[in-house]
């Protein structure tokens, strides 16, 4: 029996039957008990994100299906084929991608893997000039996230940021 989060990982991915990817995973892998579900983490860096853009004086950002989706596609690719970049299949990025998901006005994307936990991440993306940028940059009004597993146990993260 799948749960709620791997079959809505496995219907965003667009696969026919509900099934965990063969190459990634929408929870922690066996063998790594301290890893936190993917849901879970998705929910918490978009909580972080707006909790450092209201301390930083910005508003709070919508969370947008589309931008979803986009993220967790390439979190998808990157944990299937452990390239960690900002581009995805057939050299996509992260603009290519939010329009095939629906989305018109994407902003910018972060993405990470390997952090066990969202402080961890949310440290290191606020460590980052370009991250915090996006994460702090007011004038950006929506937010997707996506965390998938490898089958390592590594999590792969994107955070997909929209103009609307």
């Amino acid at each position: 029996m799948l749960s709620s989060v791997a079959l809505g990982l496995a219907l965003t991915l667009g696969m026919t039957s509900p099934q965990i990817p063969v190459a990634g995973r929408a929870e922690p892998v066996a063998g790594y008990p301290t890893a936190v579900p993917a849901a879970r983490l998705m929910s918490e860096i978009v909580t972080r994100t707006n909790q450092l853009r209201h301390r930083y004086g910005c508003g709070r950002l919508a969370v947008d299906r589309d931008l979803i989706q986009a993220s967790v596609r390439q979190s998808y690719f990157m944990a299937s084929t452990g390239r960690f970049s900002h581009y995805g299949p057939g050299r996509s990025t992260f603009v290519n991608r939010a329009h095939a998901a629906g989305y018109a006005e994407p902003a910018a994307e972060n993405i990470a893997w390997g952090y066990p936990t969202t402080d961890a991440v949310m440290a290191a993306w606020m460590a980052s000039p370009g991250h915090r940028e996006h994460i702090l940059d007011c004038r950006i009004r929506s937010v997707g996230t996506g965390v998938v597993y490898a089958l390592n146990g590594l999590p792969y993260y994107t955070e997909v940021f929209g103009w609307a």
